[in-house]
Order: C-alpha cells, then structure tokens, then sequence
C-alpha cells in the first residue's frame, strides 16, 4: 500500500504544478474543443507549456508512470489467480458471473500507453491550440511513442494469457494508423480478435466508454482498466467537479489495485469540469483556485 500511497502523491503533485490547456487532444466532449485552430497571444505564456514540458523532460514524470504500471504488474498474479476479480463498473456487469470468462485488461491508449506530448509540443510552438485538422495529421503520422513502463506491462500480461484491449476515443478512422502505431512500438494485439475499439466504429459506441467495455465484459473477465480520465473508468464524467468526486465514491477501494490512473496535466475531463459553459473558461479556472489556508 505503501507503493500506491506514493504513486498517488505523485500524480497529486504533478497536476498541481503543471498547466492545462483549453483545448484536448482526443475526441472531446461537446463544446471542448474550436473547430479551428486558434492562436495564443503573443508574448504570454502557452497554457500548456508547463504541463507538456514537465511531461517531456521531468524525471518525476517517468517515475510516476513507471511506479503505477509497476504496481499493476505486481498485482496482476493475484487478479489472475481469483477467479472473482473483476474490474468492470458494477452497473456495467449488471451481475454477470465472471469465473468462466478469459482475462482482460482494458486500456486506454492516447497518455496511458502511448505519447503524444510531440503534438501538443508542436502546437504550444506554433502559438494554437487543439484543432481536429492538425490533429489528423499527427495521428496519421503514427510517431506516438511509448509511455515509460506501458509496453514491459502489458507485455508482462500477454505473456500471461491476458488479451489487452485498447478502448480508444480517437475517431474510427483513426483505427488503421493507431493499429500500426501500436504494433510499430511493440504492444500486444491479439489477432485475429479486434482489439482497437475506436469511437463510433459501432452503433452505440459514443464518447462515453461504457458500451465498449461492456463489450469486453460479455466474454472476458476485465482485470484492471488504466487511462489518464476518469471517462476511462466510469461514464458521467463530462459533469462539474462535485459530481465527478461522487462518481469516484464508490469505488475508492478500486484505485491501485483493479483501477490505475496515469498523470496527465495537459488535457482531459478535469479541465471542462471547471470552464463547462464558461465564456471565459480562464477565468473559470482562476474562480476555482483553494486560496485559503
């Protein structure tokens, strides 16, 4: 415990000293993200500067991640050998006995087991912001590299019978290049299961993840489930602060041992939580700073 104790401090204080960004990288929610590329003013500091380059250069940050999929790997003998282990959101299994099912791990791909920091780095030097265009380009290029400790992880499942899969919101044609891109760094890919579930590749198959693991959880039994947004674990997460703490509540218990989460300050469900519907989501962020103390 103490080694989960230490991993989540860690990420508590990476998130506090790094930056966030208006914009995101994978298919966001609903008004998260311009249409269009939007520039940053001259002469002042990109939002994301410091979340990205902490996430490029800091020795922390690798040991951050290596720590939480060092953690997995030690728990992963004693998931497989419970037949009752099972990682899936409750209300996804909805009771479904998983003593007979083959083992899963589900995770999420884009800063959980593969980098794109490259891009965001691009974008803080061209003074822009998120744009679905620019972001095309990067993932068709396919130079995502490994987050330290991913590959030896889930490398370690599969060499132990677990099918990895990788529940991804990039878009459905996205899938061919996030397919190479994986394989091209060496992750596992079942064949000649599909194991890259992308977003509407299949009726249902929205934002929200839920449908897709619970496609997973009708023939595997899942493991553990890692990602760097709470949307990777539970849905609802598209929803202000207090509701996304309530949505964690039940399942407290589950963080270090069934659910691993990967730091990621430079984008996610946190930052729409606190600038939803704002017109100023800046200023947002600010209102929503602790100052007392």
């Amino acid at each position: 415990m103490n080694t989960i104790r230490s991993v989540a401090l860690a990420m508590s204080l990476a998130a506090l000293s790094a930056c966030g960004t208006s914009g995101g990288v994978r298919s966001p929610m609903p008004g998260q993200v311009p249409s269009t590329a939007v520039a940053v003013d001259r002469g002042t500091a990109h939002d994301n500067l410091n979340a990205v380059i902490w996430m490029q250069t800091a020795a922390e940050y690798e040991a951050t991640t290596r720590s939480v999929f060092g953690s997995a790997t030690e728990i992963l003998d004693r998931a497989l050998g419970d037949p009752a282990w099972d990682a899936l959101p409750r209300e996804e299994r909805g009771g479904q006995r998983v003593e007979n099912l083959l083992p899963a791990i589900i995770v999420d791909a884009d800063e959980t087991v593969i980098d794109n920091s490259p891009y965001q780095a691009r974008l803080i030097e061209r003074e822009e912001t998120f744009d679905a265009a620019t972001w095309r380009e990067w993932t068709e290029a396919r130079r995502a590299t490994a987050i330290p400790g991913a590959l030896e992880f889930l490398r370690a499942a599969a060499q132990r019978g677990v099918t990895v899969f990788y529940v991804t919101n990039r878009a459905a044609d996205a899938k061919t290049a996030t397919y190479d891109n994986l394989k091209a760094l060496g992750f596992p890919l079942s064949e000649p299961e599909d194991t890259v579930l992308t977003i509407d590749e299949a009726q249902g198959w929205a934002s929200a993840k839920g449908t897709r693991r619970q496609f997973v959880g009708e023939r595997y039994r899942v493991l553990m489930m890692l990602g760097d947004n709470l949307g990777d674990f539970v849905d609802g997460h598209a929803a202000p602060v207090a509701v996304r703490a309530a949505l964690m509540e039940p399942y407290r218990g589950w963080w270090g041992l069934r659910w691993f989460m990967l730091p990621n300050p430079s984008y996610g469900g946190w930052e729409g939580a606190i600038a939803r519907d704002a017109t100023d989501p800046n200023r947002a962020k600010r209102s929503a700073l602790r100052t007392r103390y």
